[in-house]
C-alpha cells in the first residue's frame, strides 16, 4: 500500500483487494498513456498510464508491455499535477535501484540542501535521453507534494521593512553561494560569518520565544527516504477538491517555502487547523515533480 495514497482521498484503501480494484480502474480507462521501447531489438516496452480521481490528482501505474500486449505492473503512485515552475536550475536524473522509476537531484541554492524529488513524467524523460547513462539537464521543473498529515500554524509578524530586507538578502545570498561554489574565498568567508551571526541571534531569541515565531519557513530531509522532507511553509492559496470515488475532501494549497513555490495536497481529515492564506503549513511531505522536457 502506498503510504501517501490517503493524501488524494483514499484513506479507506486499507486492503489488498481495494488497492487492486483501484489499479484495475486505472488500467481499464486511463486518461493518459505513454509508451517507449527501451531496447530497439526487444519487443518489451516501458509503459505508464494515469487516471484522474479528482481535479488535478490521481494515480499512475507503471510497468512493461510484452510482445503479446500483456501489461506487467512494476509500481504505482498517487500524483498531484503541479501548476507553478518551482526551479530552473541544473538537475541530475538517475534511475532508482528498486523499480523502473527515476529520481531528480536539483542543487537549488535557495533551498539550502540538495533537493531530491520523484519524477512523474518518466516516459518524457526516456524519449529525450541519449544512451543508458544518467542525465544532467536544465529545464523548468514544476514540483508538488503529498502529505499524510499536517498542522496549520499562525503567521509570524513582519513589517514592510522586514519583507524588503529579506528579498534583498535572498538575492545577495544566492550570488554569494554561486561565487563560493566557484572557489571565491571572500564569498566563503562571508557565508561563514553570516551563519555564525544567525546561530548567535537564534540562540538569544530562543530563550524567550518559540522557535515557530522565529523561523518563517524551513525545508529539511526527514526519515530514511530521500524524497521525504519536513517543511514549514506559508500558505499562498488554498482550495478544496473532491475525490469522485470516495467523496473525500482534499485540500490543495500553494506553499511558499525557502523561497520556492509548489503545490501541496492533503486529505482534509488529516489536516489539523483551518488553512487560510497567510497562515503556515507544517508537516512531512513526499516531493514529486514534472520536468518540462522539450517536445
Amino acid at each position: 500500500m502506498h503510504s501517501f495514497l490517503r493524501a488524494i482521498g483514499f484513506s479507506g484503501c486499507d486492503t489488498k483487494q481495494k488497492e487492486e480494484a483501484l489499479i484495475d480502474e486505472v488500467l481499464r480507462a486511463p486518461m493518459y498513456k505513454g509508451q517507449i521501447s527501451l531496447q530497439p531489438e526487444d519487443s518489451t516496452v516501458f509503459s505508464e498510464v494515469s487516471l484522474d480521481f479528482g481535479e488535478g490528482f490521481g494515480i499512475t501505474v507503471r510497468g512493461q508491455v510484452d510482445g503479446e500486449n500483456h501489461f506487467h505492473m512494476d509500481h504505482y503512485f498517487p500524483y498531484l499535477c503541479p501548476r507553478n515552475i518551482t526551479s530552473e536550475e541544473e538537475m541530475f536524473i538517475g534511475k532508482r535501484s528498486d523499480s523502473d522509476s527515476y529520481a531528480v537531484l536539483c542543487d537549488d541554492m535557495r533551498v539550502g540542501v540538495s533537493l531530491i524529488f520523484f519524477l512523474n513524467n518518466a516516459v518524457d524523460f526516456l524519449r529525450t535521453r541519449e544512451g543508458d547513462m544518467d542525465t544532467s539537464v536544465q529545464h523548468p521543473a514544476r514540483l508538488s507534494a503529498l502529505a499524510a498529515d499536517g498542522h496549520v500554524l499562525l503567521p509570524t509578524v513582519k513589517s514592510v521593512k522586514d519583507v524588503k530586507d529579506s528579498s534583498a538578502q535572498i538575492i545577495m545570498q544566492k550570488q554569494m553561494i554561486s561565487e563560493a561554489k566557484n572557489g571565491n574565498q571572500e564569498a566563503i568567508d562571508k557565508l561563514t560569518i553570516q551563519e555564525i551571526d544567525t546561530y548567535s541571534l537564534v540562540g538569544k531569541r530562543i530563550k524567550e520565544e518559540d522557535v515557530f515565531s522565529i523561523v518563517d519557513t524551513s525545508f529539511s530531509p526527514y526519515g530514511m527516504e530521500s524524497e521525504i522532507y519536513k517543511i514549514l511553509g506559508i500558505i499562498v492559496s488554498v482550495e478544496e477538491r473532491q475525490n469522485r470515488v470516495t467523496d473525500e475532501t482534499v485540500c490543495v494549497m500553494e506553499i511558499y517555502c525557502n523561497h520556492m513555490i509548489f503545490d501541496l495536497c492533503i486529505n482534509r481529515r488529516d489536516l489539523l487547523g483551518v488553512p487560510e492564506v497567510g497562515r503556515r503549513f507544517r508537516g512531512a511531505v513526499w516531493m514529486q515533480g514534472v520536468v518540462d522536457f522539450p517536445k
